[in-house]
């Protein structure tokens, strides 16, 4: 009982006793404090520094490059091909047979059409049938002149011997020479006949008509039984043509050009044609000739031009625009280089420099060589691209690598 009485009072509060002392926490306090305050220094200076620049930009353009395809003057024209034919038959008769279509493509020497050859075929029959005539008299001509020479030659020996007068021999040489004579003369008429037969194996050729040159027939004039001459006969019943052909390699641009413009196109020109049935196809050429007259009704000047590449789409007749570009004379005379604005060049070091915007919106700090003042813009030979983004007036502050935006307009 009285150790238990003796622990129950040890458990006894004593309300009497003073509290103890309180811990002291302020040093921990004031370097939490001071830790923070640097953290947000940090931040501040991360933040401050991260913030872009704003600035106002200029994109830098090429010059001397691409200039060739400047254009000086526009004009409009046709397609022509400066080698073309209506082929007809060279005598009057009627077409037997055509052989030729719209679009088909003939060589040098193909036969296109032929004509009825009655008449010819009968005239060369007649003709061939002479020659045979002449051709025999003269061989019976000739064997009669065998035997007056053998006759004069006995004659001549009977005469030495004085068996036959001197008149019999003077007969036999009188005939032979006649004989001679018919048969050169019959040998003229041979090949006079020969002549004349070959004349009329021409005739008959011409009843075949044949193309002058390689080309694309684009137009059939005739039909089978129609009847065709070279001269036009009037009424309408008669054609002049069986048809029509168009070398396509010899196809070139016509195009007329005003008086007050002409100085301005030279031979061998470049030029640069677009045809109106395909507006996106730009056809390279170049000026082959500028005709020596004028149009006074319209005030124009006829210039040629030649299409440097060939293609079964162009056609005779299609309308086309040409663009007239500079020669390389004038190409030569342009300033080299790239322009720039003037603003964009700053001097850093006692250099001349400029800031390029670069990836991720950094800007690069080049150092340029400079040309000509070119108005409000400088040019700029090296140290800079066409395409480049610059800044425009940069600040003294700016320095490479720093961050920048476009400044809102109206800053």
């Amino acid at each position: 009982m009285n150790a238990s009485a003796e622990l129950l009072k040890e458990l006894r509060i004593d309300r009497k006793a003073p509290p103890p002392p309180a811990p002291r926490r302020w040093p921990w306090i004031v370097a939490v404090l001071v830790v923070l305050l640097a953290l947000a220094v940090a931040a501040w200076a991360l933040l401050a520094r991260a913030k872009p620049v704003e600035v106002s930009t200029a994109p830098v353009v090429a010059i001397g490059q691409g200039s060739a395809s400047s254009s000086v003057l526009d004009a409009s024209g046709y397609v022509v091909a400066r080698r073309m034919a209506t082929v007809s038959a060279k005598i009057t008769g009627k077409v037997r047979e055509v052989m030729i279509e719209e679009g088909m493509r003939v060589e040098e020497g193909q036969v296109m059409a032929t004509l009825d050859p009655i008449d010819a075929n009968a005239q060369r029959s007649l003709n061939a049938a002479q020659l045979a005539a002449a051709r025999s008299q003269t061989e019976g001509l000739h064997a009669q002149l065998r035997q007056a020479e053998a006759d004069a030659t006995r004659l001549q020996e009977l005469v030495d011997q004085q068996l036959v007068s001197r008149s019999q021999y003077d007969q036999a040489i009188a005939a032979r020479d006649s004989l001679r004579a018919q048969l050169q003369t019959a040998r003229h008429n041979a090949k006079v006949a020969q002549d004349a037969l070959a004349i009329a194996d021409l005739g008959v050729d011409n009843n075949v008509v044949r193309a002058p040159f390689a080309g694309v027939v684009t137009a059939k004039a005739a039909q089978p039984g129609e009847i065709v001459s070279p001269l036009s006969a009037g009424g309408g019943f008669t054609r002049t043509g069986i048809g029509t052909i168009v070398d396509m390699d010899s196809l070139e641009v016509e195009v007329e050009v005003g008086e007050a413009f002409i100085g301005r196109v030279q031979p061998k020109m470049p030029v640069e044609a677009v045809l109106n049935a395909y507006p996106d196809w730009k056809i390279p050429g170049e000026v082959i000739a500028i005709i020596p007259t004028a149009d006074r009704g319209k005030a124009t000047v006829k210039v040629r031009i030649a299409l440097k590449h060939k293609d079964p789409r162009i056609v005779p007749e299609m309308g086309v625009r040409v663009s007239f570009l500079e020669t390389a004379s004038q190409q030569e005379e342009q300033p080299k280089g790239v322009r720039a604005p003037a603003a964009a060049i700053v001097e850093r070091e006692g250099k001349p420099v400029a800031f390029a915007v670069g990836r991720e919106q950094k800007v690069e700090l080049r150092e340029v060589r400079t040309g000509i003042a070119l108005g409000e813009d400088r040019q700029v030979l090296s140290g800079l691209s066409a395409g480049d983004m610059v800044v425009v007036d940069p600040p003294a502050t700016l320095k490479d690598g720093d961050k920048v935006t476009e400044a809102a307009a109206g800053k």
